[in-house]
């Protein structure tokens, strides 16, 4: 993705914040579209649903088909309490 000038927008009545059309535009971000915001050091990090799939399925990208997660998970925490 190409680098973008930052810019200034105000927060107006009751909170809200105006996304810049070029950015809109640039992001593929449309009217009603909902976002979803979280605080990280200090910033508001406002993402996509779609980006936010793309990045955890990149993380499970390297499990075989044929492992269940849910699976191994169970067992793990059945070897954890026989521990205990």
């Amino acid at each position: 993705m190409k680098k973008v000038q930052p810019v200034f927008v105000q927060v107006g009545p009751q909170g809200r914040i105006v996304i810049p059309a070029h950015l809109r535009r640039l992001l593929r971000i449309e009217s009603g579209e909902e976002l979803l915001v979280r605080v990280e050091d200090g910033r508001l990090i406002f993402e996509k649903r779609e980006r936010i799939l793309e990045r955890v399925k990149s993380w499970f990208a390297q499990v075989p088909p044929e492992v269940s997660l849910a699976d191994e998970l169970i067992a793990e925490r059945r070897r954890e309490v026989r521990w205990e």
